[in-house]
């Protein structure tokens, strides 16, 4: 009699897939189709495109004073290195085909062509958090909220994987902790 060939173990891609799906499908059933979550999260994704929504709030602070134009010109700077990084550089690398998305879209969402590993916009949004919170410290658990929405409204959208955003997410935090060592800004 033969004996049965065991089943190989699933390799670390599928298994992070599986994550991935659960992920999704966990906050599908939470947020996707109520319609203050949709609208929330539909319209950071579009701030989010472009590094926008960083770019505002560094213009803003950037209208109070020579040395805050400074600081809103640095960020600009440093985002455009942080774009060119993750979407030039390991987007490249890694090509990961994004979500398919299994619904209509109830709102309007830019679908980007390049791979889906990692989320620019989580590294981005990380990025600029933590660069806007070194400047203004108090104001950090509004950067850090704002970034964590545009962040995972990409999983809400369907155009990255919940580990897309996660990667991003935490190459966003090095990079601005990179930033600041390298080209430190004074706190304000």
């Amino acid at each position: 009699m033969l004996e049965p060939v065991p089943e190989a173990p699933p390799s670390p891609r599928s298994r992070l897939d599986q994550l991935d799906e659960a992920a999704d499908a966990a906050w599908g059933r939470v947020f996707r189709g109520h319609e203050a979550a949709d609208r929330l999260f539909y319209l950071a994704s579009e701030l989010g495109d472009f590094s926008v929504i960083w770019l505002i709030l560094a213009g803003i602070e950037g209208i109070r004073s020579e040395e805050d134009a400074d600081a809103a010109l640095r960020l600009g700077v440093l985002l455009l290195g942080e774009s060119i990084l993750v979407n030039q550089g390991i987007k490249r690398l890694v090509r990961r085909p994004r979500p398919v998305a299994d619904h209509e879209h109830p709102h309007h969402v830019r679908l980007p062509r390049t791979s889906s590993f990692p989320s620019g916009h989580a590294s981005s949004a990380l990025a600029a958090a933590g660069m806007l919170s070194h400047r203004r410290p108090k104001a950090a658990p509004l950067y850090y909220g704002l970034a964590a929405v545009v962040a995972t409204s990409r999983v809400h959208v369907k155009v990255h994987h919940a580990s897309d955003v996660l990667a991003g997410a935490a190459i966003g935090v090095a990079y601005a902790q990179v930033v600041r060592r390298l080209w430190p800004v004074p706190p304000r």
